[in-house]
């Protein structure tokens, strides 16, 4: 059987529903932080050994989705730059998917992330090909072991990009990538997502709406504040990671 409220419960998957088309339109309104609010609210309703895979099955139709919409502000060059470190991430996966420290992980992406959006500009070299694929490696091995990289790849985007709608597009596009490897990586350790595949495509299609009505609002978000908002929104997550390292010494 493909499907059964064993898997998970309809008010579950109701509330999961309800959740990705909330994610996704803050996401696609505003640049990023619907990943990690899917993964906080997944830790509360799953099993622990299911929500990364089953976050980045939900993720990667989510924003493959959101790449299809936006397609025609895709910077390609960027995703060709990018390429390379999401495949030598997935195959370092293959050999290191180990449990890492989360404290540790949650304080180097929180740390990273505020340096990004309110540090001094990166150097031209962060934006070179050695560059490139440095990010692209790092945050696609992150994402294998703490689910929802996007902030740290959105706060790394934003350096690049003044027009909202390329930001949005490209992003999508390179979270769809990483999602995937993941999911490969995943999936050849011998985890099992077919019976998590129909509440998967439901979360998918509320997450595919959510996405329309939010690229619809990021069209009335001037340019000009986009940048100083999503700063926030970013900020936001990244003192939320931080807290996460430090409830187990509160």
């Amino acid at each position: 059987m493909l499907f059964s409220f064993e898997v998970i419960s309809l008010t579950t998957l109701l509330i999961l529903a309800g959740t990705s088309f909330l994610t996704s339109l803050i996401t696609a309104s505003l640049g990023a932080g619907g990943g990690v609010m899917m993964l906080g609210v997944m830790g509360q309703l799953l099993p622990v050994q299911v929500i990364i895979p089953v976050h980045g099955l939900v993720q990667l139709g989510s924003n493959a989705g959101r790449a299809i919409m936006s397609i025609r502000y895709i910077d390609f060059k960027m995703i060709v730059e990018w390429l390379p470190g999401i495949i030598l991430a997935g195959a370092m996966g293959l050999f290191f998917l180990v449990s890492l420290p989360p404290k540790v992980m949650y304080l180097s992406i929180a740390s990273f992330i505020l340096f990004l959006c309110w540090g001094p500009k990166l150097p031209s070299y962060a934006m070179s090909k050695k560059g490139l694929f440095l990010v692209s490696c790092l945050t696609s091995f992150l994402g294998l072991f703490v689910g929802a990289s996007g902030p740290l790849v959105g706060a790394f985007l934003k350096q690049a990009y003044k027009s909202r709608l390329a930001l949005v597009a490209t992003f999508a596009l390179i979270m769809s990538l990483q999602h995937l490897i993941k999911l490969v990586v995943f999936g050849s350790t011998g985890f099992d997502l077919v019976p998590w595949l129909v509440p998967v495509l439901v979360m998918v299609i509320a997450g595919i709406a959510g996405t329309k009505v939010g690229l619809n609002l990021s069209m009335k978000v001037l340019d000009k504040n986009y940048q100083t908002l999503f700063n926030w929104v970013l900020t936001v997550l990244a003192f939320r990671l931080i807290w996460l390292s430090l409830q187990e010494y509160l």
